[in-house]
């Protein structure tokens, strides 16, 4: 029986900011990170500069040995090379087979950002904003073969609150992800807490984010495209056309319920760009038209000449 939570060896996997923000509350924790595994870098911007992870920077900042595998599932060996007795993952990035699971002495568990069974799948936290969900949360689980669909050990729930976007949601998640796990791994462990099975009735899935729902529908009501706008910021962006360029939404507000003008069209330029959509106003806050430097729309509408009753698509 292991009796205290530094003495459990976490072999910890995760890639982006959330993964890096939850690490960052495990270690203040006391969680023992014996290792990290992340994804490669990656090439940013136009010079193409290699780019570490979010996980990776931080692990490297408190002298944690990391691991970049492109595709651990056929380059795992050094996992013998490492004592550890968890694996514990959050927003890791890929697909860890059997095998891999299986060489965790003491479990292999994840920390899914929703309330299983529902929104299992890629983007739990971006959908749940998407579908203008209230709350959302966190649960600790079991990692088997099957995507998201091992035992559940404990939850948390996170309030979704009106202007939460995704961003802002994650960091959120990333705190009661921390606690969670800080919480209850060791009654997991020492199989204090046996866990629960998913209601397969129950499951709803999360797709990732594609590439065609990044373009923002002016057809939805206000509110669902308020909300869309929202699980989409601020990354990667959601966009609507203005005179064939992307103009991506970083920031918006509901400015009425009261719809003024044409779908579409920009019906006020102070404060802000409004544009009328189904069923009221949204008031852009945030704006990047594409080529160019994100910034307040109010900056962005006092350069552009003729924005007023000019038309989004």
């Amino acid at each position: 029986m292991i009796n205290e939570l530094k003495n459990l060896k976490i072999l910890y996997l995760g890639t982006p900011e959330i993964s890096a923000d939850t690490l960052s509350y495990l270690l203040e924790g006391g969680a023992n990170i014996v290792a990290v595994i992340t994804n490669p870098d990656k090439p940013q911007g136009r010079k193409g500069m290699e780019v570490p992870p979010p996980v990776k920077s931080l692990a490297l900042s408190k002298g944690i040995p990391v691991y970049q595998k492109a595709r651990i599932r056929d380059d795992y060996a050094f996992l013998d090379d490492i004592d550890f007795d968890i694996l514990l993952t959050m927003a890791y990035g890929q697909i860890l087979p059997v095998e891999i699971l299986n060489k965790a002495p003491l479990g292999a568990y994840n920390l899914h950002g929703s309330l299983l069974p529902e929104y299992r799948g890629a983007a739990p936290i971006q959908r749940a904003i998407m579908d203008n969900k209230k709350e959302t949360g966190v649960t600790l689980m079991e990692m088997v073969a099957k995507m998201d669909a091992g035992k559940m050990f404990a939850k948390k729930v996170v309030e979704i609150g009106e202007n939460d976007n995704y961003s802002s949601l994650c960091k959120k998640i990333s705190k009661a992800a921390a606690d969670l796990a800080l919480s209850s791994l060791l009654d997991v462990v020492n199989k204090v807490n046996l866990g629960e099975e998913q209601d397969e009735n129950l499951v709803t899935f999360a797709a990732k984010i594609g590439v065609d729902e990044e373009r923002l529908d002016l057809n939805l009501p206000l509110n669902e495209l308020y909300a869309r706008i929202r699980g989409l910021s601020l990354t990667p962006g959601g966009h609507f056309i203005l005179n064939g360029l992307k103009l991506k939404v970083f920031k918006a507000s509901i400015a009425s319920n009261e719809q003024k003008g044409e779908i579409g069209e920009i019906v006020g330029v102070k404060k802000g760009i409004f544009v009328s959509v189904k069923g009221g106003v949204i008031r852009l806050e945030e704006v990047q038209l594409e080529g160019k430097k994100a910034m307040d729309a109010a900056s962005f509408a006092n350069g552009m000449h003729n924005l007023l009753g000019s038309k989004l698509e």
